[in-house]
């Protein structure tokens, strides 16, 4: 539709036609059945005549169920405005990726925008307009459990994921989109919560708001994001559904955002709760005057937009301008022309978990998996005679897919049993779970278990299942442990304040150690974990995270060395919760540990901890030896270009993938500057015995910062720079910007 007739469609709606474009209701509403669909309009306080003129639709997917809604509605449309669908996919449709930390830990932007080419392929041919992601929330507390959906701690790396997401999702050809249309969230700073606890407080300084967690949903903007979703989140003691600075001043003033802005679940509603608001009436004004344009399911549009309006208290140029954007959405998409976009069952069978597709989330997870440890060259596995023995709850556990892969499908994953039967004789092998997930599963109660799933397993049962794997250890050369969080343990909702593995299998781990094998620990997580005791047990550990569709196989093929792991940590694993949150590039105290005027009690440091990680951002260990040197700056001061070199050795007989990390550090500014800041990376290929020279171009720009005033530009001094395989382990150079 040209602009000009859709723009005589806006005028021509009814007042009851432009508010329902900026409802958006989830797919029990929309049921064929009434019985099932009185309960919400009821708990909503909305009638049938709102829900027909809703303009949206939440977490409804399928060809089949999409198509039968869409042309339901569409008879009902006076003017045949399409209904968008909804939907969150967050790393994955039913191919399923690892999950976002895991991403992030490819170092690897290119690949990953061909996952989310993928992912947004396979929605659309099920229907799906829109998906609420990617999420760019920095995170630096593992306590919180979305670090799930978040590429890591660091900005940089943050930015070029968001980048890469947005444009593997929508795919722009000829200025229109062909894939679906992307929603960043969370718009802003939501993986700042206080204490890692969810839905709590953010509380943090403008400075590092926009030098920290602004610049990846900028990125994701500049990237062209159709939709910004706010968060459930305060900064500055102003609910973001309600923050006129953020949404006005900054995304929609300062980035020139015209898209369109959606509240997370309830959140309009939700500024009643926080004490903002005294009722519906007042929070839906304080979303609208903050250009919220549209209400995910609540009734606070619905009923309080009109009497808003008619007293006075909302121009209605407002909800013009929001329904404006949507329509230009839907526009924007083709829907128009074609509600369905191409969406039908035959599509799906041809799109969904193709052989292509599979090989794809195999690439993804073999570069996201991270040795953590692997002492005197235990992995790769020999496949001789060696007698190995699998065990723990993910030994033979389909759910390697994740929380919020919730198109996906667990029948799709192959264990990591399977995965090794593949590789070695049935008499060199053996599986026995050993040990249960958890010993108390009452916390799923919270998310609809059963009862029988709110049980703890008999203590005999416990006993026996022990007996059995210290039975079958006795005979093993190599103990192999499959272990980690329980799925709804990390995700929305599940923050958690010990951050160990789960108590039932570390006394199991304890049990079997006993036995002086070879033991090998994967984890399986949502977030770092705390491995501290694990990293002195062990001879290797593998982070896992939740590798997706092809994780069982990859994780074979790393464990007999088909492949190298070649992950590298975004979020750096804490020695001890008491350090949360962690982060590389934290500022220098006026006594740092490593102080010159002050020793000993009298330093920034823990009485009973280290300072630094377990594990530091960027790191990662591989099957091959590699070696970075001659870092060279191809002048000792710059203006507006610097060009860096450093030189990389493989000495190893196999092939390998490194990545090569640059770090500046500004030594004196008008305001204190980080210890490290990553500002480059590349991650290359060596064959064995390769060498490579690796250039990076270090510019004025990526030196800006937020000075004392507050203004976004840089000073000229002295500059370290750091490069090397991880933040901690480099090579260092310096020049002076002139």
């Amino acid at each position: 539709m040209n602009e000009a007739d859709l723009k005589k469609l806006l005028k021509d709606l009814t007042w009851q036609e432009k508010v329902g474009q900026l409802i958006q209701l989830s797919g029990d509403f929309f049921s064929s059945e009434e019985a099932l669909a009185v309960g919400p309009k009821q708990k909503l306080g909305i009638t049938q005549e709102t829900v027909d003129l809703a303009g949206s639709v939440l977490n409804v997917a399928g060809a089949k169920k999409t198509r039968e809604i869409q042309e339901k509605w569409l008879q009902k449309s006076r003017h045949k405005i399409p209904l968008l669908f909804m939907a969150d996919i967050v790393y994955g449709y039913r191919t399923v990726f690892p999950i976002p930390l895991g991403l992030g830990a490819t170092w690897n932007p290119d690949l990953i925008k061909q996952a989310y080419r993928v992912t947004a392929a396979e929605a659309k041919a099920s229907g799906v307009h829109v998906t609420f992601a990617p999420m760019v929330d920095l995170v630096r507390d593992a306590r919180w459990g979305r670090c799930l959906e978040s590429t890591g701690e660091d900005t940089t790396l943050n930015a070029a994921f968001a980048r890469a997401m947005v444009t593997g999702l929508q795919h722009v050809e000829l200025g229109k989109i062909t894939g679906i249309a992307a929603c960043v969230k969370h718009f802003a700073a939501y993986g700042a919560a206080e204490g890692g606890r969810e839905y709590n407080t953010v509380d943090m300084s403008e400075r590092r708001l926009r030098e920290d967690y602004l610049p990846g949903y900028k990125a994701a903007v500049e990237a062209g994001s159709e939709l910004v979703m706010t968060s459930f989140n305060t900064y500055d003691g102003i609910p973001v559904t309600g923050n006129e600075f953020l949404l006005k001043q900054i995304l929609r003033d300062e980035w020139g955002f015209d898209g369109v802005i959606i509240s997370d679940y309830a959140a309009v509603l939700e500024l009643v709760a926080h004490g903002i608001a005294a009722d519906e009436k007042e929070a839906t004004l304080l979303a609208m005057n903050a250009t919220n344009d549209i209400d995910m399911k609540t009734g606070c549009y619905a009923k309080q937009l009109e009497p808003l309006v008619r007293e006075g208290k909302l121009d209605s140029k407002r909800i013009d301008d929001a329904v404006w954007r949507v329509l230009k959405l839907k526009n924007k998409l083709g829907l128009f022309e074609d509600p369905y976009r191409g969406a039908s069952s035959e599509r799906e069978q041809k799109m969904l978990l193709t052989e292509e597709n599979r090989n794809l989330a195999y690439q993804v997870a073999a570069q996201s998996i991270v040795l953590l440890e692997n002492k005197n060259h235990t992995l790769p596995l020999a496949k001789n005679h060696q007698k190995i023995l699998l065990v723990g709850p993910y030994g033979d556990n389909q759910n390697l897919i994740g929380l919020w892969a919730i198109h996906g499908n667990t029948s799709d994953v192959i264990t990591i049993k399977e995965a090794i039967s593949q590789h070695v004789s049935s008499e060199q092998f053996h599986y026995t779970a050993g040990c249960e997930m958890l010993s108390d599963y009452r916390f799923l109660g919270e998310f609809g278990g059963s009862k029988d799933q709110l049980m703890r397993m008999p203590q005999a049962k416990r006993e026996q299942a022990l007996a059995e794997a210290l039975r079958q250890g006795e005979k093993a050369d190599v103990i192999i442990y499959a272990m980690g969080e329980h799925t709804m343990q990390s995700g929305e909702a599940g923050s958690r304040a010990d951050i160990t593995l789960p108590d039932v299998q570390k006394e199991f781990i304890q049990e079997m150690l006993a036995l002086g094998k070879t033991n090998i620990l994967i984890t399986i997580s949502g977030r770092p974990l705390v491995l501290t005791e694990e990293a002195k047990q062990m001879d290797a550990i593998l982070q896992a995270w939740f590798p997706g569709t092809e994780g069982g196989r990859v994780l074979a093929d790393i464990l007999f060395g088909k492949i190298s792991p070649s992950g590298r940590l975004s979020m750096s694993f804490p020695y001890s919760v008491g350090q949360l949150p962690i982060y590389y590039n934290g500022f220098q105290t006026g006594r740092p540990l490593n102080s010159k005027t002050h020793s000993g009690r009298f330093v920034s440091k823990y009485l009973d901890s280290p300072n630094a990680p377990l594990y530091p951002f960027g790191y990662g260990l591989s099957y091959s030896d590699v070696e970075l040197s001659d870092l060279a700056l191809d002048d000792v001061e710059m203006t507006e270009k610097l060009q860096i070199s450093v030189q990389v050795k493989n000495h190893s007989s196999r092939s390998v993938l490194e990545t090569v990390q640059l770090y500046i550090q500004d030594i004196v500014g008008s305001v204190v500057r980080p210890n490290r800041e990553l500002k480059k990376f590349k991650k290359i290929h060596l064959e064995a015995q390769e060498s490579s020279t690796v250039h990076f171009t270090l510019t004025r720009e990526d030196l800006y910062y937020y000075t004392k005033n507050m203004d976004f530009s840089v000073e000229a001094g002295d500059f370290n720079v750091f490069v090397g395989r991880n933040s901690r382990d480099t090579l260092q150079a310096s020049f002076t910007l002139k």
